[in-house]
């Protein structure tokens, strides 16, 4: 099999020729080397090859619906027994994982060969993908900018062609951040519906998931059906296959935290809600009941208080230092332990709030409909820490001063001015809300930007129905971008 007709299937296509006897999975494994190694000394997505553990798989017999496919985890959450999960952060890096994380049991159980890992911010902390422990990972369709963060790495494998879906997970939008910023299909299942463990019970406090971001809805769909649990096996590829009911959605393209919206994802938005319209669903401007930037504040709560966690139990159980951590991860650990046991109790209690009156709205409309991200990919670099924040931050860390630190209005404008990028998709994790980005448009320079669609719980397969219709009325999965395993790679700008 050539790259070209490597590159023409999804997963499931893949699959089906291996299970058919028209190609083999060594075949398809070398395919996906060969572009793996075209683009990444562009891309830099992939943080650890696994090569010598792939040669071992596709030696043995496989089965499973994805039995053959190429396939990447995320080096998040995502353990392999006897590999290092490194978190995108130094002290980490030798961190072995006594066993499988049960996702990747499951993915293993469904056939696919896993090549290796992607890359992540430092504890997928950001909305960006530029660790310093693997330096920055770009976008396929311009190197020049971000694919986007948390799952920064394996959207720009998706989107260049190396693999057909890989691993992510989604704990402020991880998933729908970087879909949005490659133009791929990105669904964040609700609360509960992935397993998480067996290192953990429940991530983020059930705030962050499991899923994969993919170029293909029946990608994305049949992936759930092989991660989730629940009696109807086979019930979220099913939906693609079905025409959905007329749906009711609301619409709002304001900011939750009243921060700039592009003109871009304005568009994005007012075209996904016409192809609504033109499908025969009615759409409406609406928007639920909820303090958007109380909720931001909750999420920054959620995520210092994460960050602590994590700084923490890697100096206890493998001896990292403050020096093997990246100046935003400090601040934030440093935070989150000055942040009161009463006072995060009440931050995580104001979630059911923001359930309660997201569950008002679904009572009047199906899904809410909002732009994916605030504006197109920013650029490598564009949201590093102001020199003069760190200049600031250094000292005060080393004296402990952590209330001073966060009443630094440089501070406050820094984590303002991350958070205006990706103001919409935080509502879905603390809420515990199935959501997906859809591809809907392209800049004018070249950009995709996706649309947001926000379900209510237990809501997988309306999204995955209706976004299938998307689909097929707007195909998106020929677009292919700058760097791109069939195409000559571009050279990533100094």
């Amino acid at each position: 099999m050539r790259l070209d007709e490597y590159r023409e299937h999804d997963g499931v296509g893949l699959a089906r020729l291996v299970t058919d006897g028209q190609v083999t999975a060594s075949e398809l494994l070398a395919c996906a080397i060969e572009g793996a190694e075209r683009v990444d000394p562009v891309l830099n997505a992939i943080a650890r090859p696994m090569l010598g553990e792939t040669g071992r798989r596709v030696a043995e017999p496989l089965a499973g619906p994805f039995a053959g496919v190429p396939f990447y985890l995320k080096d998040l959450m995502q353990d392999y027994a006897g590999l290092p999960s490194g978190c995108g952060s130094r002290a980490l890096h030798d961190a072995r994982a006594p066993e499988h994380a049960e996702v990747v049991r499951r993915w293993l159980d469904a056939g696919l060969v896993i090549l290796g890992k992607t890359s992540t911010p430092e504890f997928g902390l950001k909305g960006v993908t530029e660790p310093h422990a693997h330096g920055p990972c770009r976008n396929p369709w311009d190197p020049g900018r971000t694919p986007g963060g948390s799952s920064g790495g394996s959207a720009a494998l998706v989107a260049a062609g190396v693999v057909p879906v890989a691993g992510a997970n989604d704990g402020g939008g991880s998933i729908r951040i970087p879909a949005s910023f490659c133009g791929l299909f990105g669904l964040k299942p609700g609360r509960g519906v992935v397993p998480d463990g067996p290192a953990h019970e429940s991530y983020l406090f059930g705030a962050s998931v499991n899923g994969v971001v993919s170029r293909s809805v029946r990608d994305s769909a049949l992936m759930l059906d092989v991660l989730a649990d629940g009696p109807r096996a086979g019930r979220f590829i099913a939906a693609t296959r079905a025409r959905p009911p007329r749906l009711r959605i609301g619409y709002s393209v304001a900011s939750p935290i009243g921060s700039e919206v592009s003109a871009e994802a304005v568009e994005a938005t007012e075209r996904a809600a016409g192809w609504c319209e033109e499908l025969g669903h009615t759409v409406e401007e609406a928007a639920p009941a909820i303090d958007g930037h109380a909720l931001a504040d909750d999420f920054i709560t959620l995520f210092s208080v994460y960050a602590a966690r994590q700084v923490d139990e890697a100096k206890q159980a493998w001896g990292a230092t403050d020096s093997d951590f990246e100046i935003d991860t400090r601040v934030l650990a440093a935070l989150g332990r000055a942040t009161t046991a009463p006072e995060f109790y009440a931050s995580h209690d104001r979630w059911h709030g923001y359930a309660r009156s997201l569950s008002e709205f679904h009572d009047r409309f199906d899904l809410l409909l909002t732009p994916t991200v605030a504006r197109p990919a920013p650029r490598i670099g564009e949201l590093d820490t102001p020199r003069a924040l760190a200049a600031a931050v250094r000292p005060l860390l080393r004296l402990g001063l952590v209330e001073r630190l966060a009443s630094l209005q440089v501070w406050r404008d820094h984590v303002r001015d991350s958070l205006a990028v990706v103001p919409f998709t935080q509502l879905a994790n603390l809420t515990g809300a199935p959501a997906m980005s859809v591809p809907v448009h392209g800049t004018a320079n070249g950009l995709p930007m996706g649309a947001q669609w926000v379900g209510p719980p237990g809501g997988e397969e309306m999204l995955l129905a209706l976004a299938a219709e998307l689909e097929e009325a707007h195909p998106w999965a020929d677009h292919r971008p700058k760097v791109s395993v069939t195409t000559a790679a571009a050279t990533p700008p100094r």
